[in-house]
């Protein structure tokens, strides 16, 4: 008679699955389960807040392109993660949550809430292993629907089945599945649209971050300029036609060459406000196709004239092979020589808003771009300075850049952070926080430092919540709600153990340069005091479309 226990047999067939690391908080529910996954080789990251812990996976998850996993205690654990598991189902992460849950018969337990709704309610899948009897059979299954269908699983996990006496079990062997190529019918319109353009363009967003090879082909042969959603930046790095991000973030440059095109074709991006620009970037006239797996997404957030069902690489091959032969289009020297001169926003001439005190947004991240390796990844929290570190930052690749902002809650960059940096070990880790977001999520600061990361993060601090300062400032209504007094970040930071400098000016980055010539040991902590006069650029842009 075995002493396994369905806990135990949950954890096991999770890692022999392929699960390598969880995240999370452990406490009486998940305590077993936890450490059955460790026994049987996942590494356990134990955060400090399971908020972090789900933000933490899910940025491990996009930066490494292995499934998340969270693990959380009953009830108040699932609900402390629910920012983290809302951001990663508004993302299509495929993520599994393993939540603890009390017994059917203890009704009047504390911890009771009605997990399935809270997953439901954030778009994230609920799940439950049932009995002794199919715990292999339900892992498996909530495993490959995060992964088949690049969902979010919660995977509720009652204390009586948790108890249950099981037997050893393999989870099945999975099926071979083939990602689906469009239609014949599809793949032939949209060859003929793109045989007659003059002027497309390419937007690559997260559901074709592994299809980067095969979209950037058929562009070639089109010849399509290439740009992504703000997820997927890096997709086309180093590429001599690629736009960088569509959308807010987009240059002039861009902004001009997406707008005179008159073929927009979308390789797993949702065209949502952001990378439309509120559906301004893209020409009334312009004809645009959706490429997407899901057919529910063509069309959900701006028109299109072709919806193409398929997956983005098969799909890219499939039209290359129909086009009738290699075209220039909109691949001329003039657009080469715009390219060159405006393709990145640190190019674009600006007026230095810096005093004595305050050093400009922009310097400071052109400073920083120059300073740091190129093999980076750059995590970004939200908030109105997250277009500095985005765009006048480059990045190595589309793993080189971590993005969660589809629920736009200020407080994940510390996580982001991470999660990206546990995934990327030959880089070095850039965490881009605001003040307000550093100090929500500043637990997990002791988690970086716990683990010995050699982590830059980097805090524009305007010493407010500045995107409601720049919207309801002008209008003349009062601010006092939204801005704080000076808090020095720094001495914050070296509480914590970790190195620390304050900057108001570029020459107070030397510390930071010696810093990154040493063991980096230690992470180091930049509270710069910039200067906040008016809302960023992208933040202007969105005013314009409430």
């Amino acid at each position: 008679m075995s002493d396994l226990t369905v806990a135990g047999l949950v954890g096991e067939t999770l890692a022999k699955l392929g699960a390598d690391r969880v995240f999370g908080v452990v406490g009486s529910g998940n305590f077993h389960v936890t450490n059955a996954l460790v026994a049987h080789g996942a590494r356990f990251v134990a955060t400090r807040h399971e908020g972090g812990a789900a933000t933490a996976a899910d940025a491990y998850a996009r930066v490494s392109g292995r499934p998340g996993l969270v693990t959380v205690h009953q009830g108040c654990g699932l609900t402390n993660a629910m920012t983290g598991i809302a951001e990663a189902a508004k993302s299509r992460t495929p993520m599994v949550v393993l939540a603890a849950e009390p017994a059917a018969t203890a009704l009047n337990s504390n911890f009771r809430v009605d997990q399935d709704a809270l997953a439901r309610a954030v778009g994230a899948v609920p799940d439950r292993v049932h009995s002794a009897a199919t715990a292999v059979a339900d892992t498996a299954r909530a495993w490959r629907t995060a992964v088949r269908e690049r969902r979010t699983v919660v995977l509720n996990l009652p204390l009586d089945v948790q108890a249950a006496a099981a037997e050893p079990a393999d989870p099945p062997p999975a099926p071979a599945v083939q990602p689906p190529r469009a239609s014949d019918d599809a793949v032939t319109a949209l060859a003929h649209l793109l045989d007659r353009a003059e002027r497309p363009v390419f937007i690559a967003g997260r559901g074709a971050v592994t299809a980067g090879a095969e979209v950037a082909d058929l562009a070639a042969k089109c010849g399509a300029l290439l740009a992504t959603s703000a997820a997927a930046r890096g997709l086309f790095a180093g590429d001599d036609w690629n736009l960088d991000v569509s959308g807010g973030f987009a240059t002039p440059v861009a902004a001009e060459l997406i707008q005179a095109a008159d073929v927009v074709v979308a390789w797993g991006a949702s065209l949502n406000m952001w990378t439309s620009r509120h559906g301004s970037l893209i020409a009334p006239d312009t004809v645009v196709v959706q490429v997407d797996l899901d057919e529910a997404a063509f069309g959900a957030h701006h028109r299109i004239d072709l919806g193409v069902c398929g997956d983005a690489g098969p799909t890219a091959v499939a039209v290359a092979a129909a086009l009738t032969g290699h075209r220039v289009s909109y691949r001329t020297d003039t657009v080469r020589e715009k390219l060159r001169a405006g393709s990145r926003w640190r190019d674009v001439p600006f007026d230095d808003d810096g005093d004595d005190t305050h050093i400009d947004p922009r310097t400071l991240a052109i400073a920083l771009d120059d300073l740091l390796p190129a093999e980076r990844v750059v995590s970004v929290d939200s908030g109105n300075f997250m277009g500095y570190p985005s765009m006048f930052m480059s990045v190595p690749d589309h793993h080189g850049f971590c993005f969660t902002q589809s629920f736009q809650s200020i407080g994940l960059g510390l996580a982001t952070a991470l999660g990206a940096a546990l995934a990327s070990p030959g880089r070095l880790p850039v965490a881009a926080c605001g003040d307000g977001g550093f100090l929500m999520g500043i637990a997990e600061l002791d988690t970086i430092r716990r683990l010995g990361l050699g982590m830059l993060i980097v805090i524009w601090n305007d010493e407010a919540y500045g995107a409601e300062v720049h919207h309801f400032g002008p209008a003349g209504h009062p601010i006092s709600t939204v801005v704080f007094p000076d808090t020095d970040l720094a001495a914050i930071a070296r509480g914590h153990g970790c190195a620390a400098v304050t900057v108001r000016g570029p020459k107070d980055l030397a510390p930071v340069r010696e810093w990154l010539a040493g063991p980096r040991d230690v992470p180091m902590v930049i509270d710069a005091k910039v200067a906040a006069g008016r809302p960023s650029w992208w933040l202007e842009e969105a005013f314009r479309g409430h």
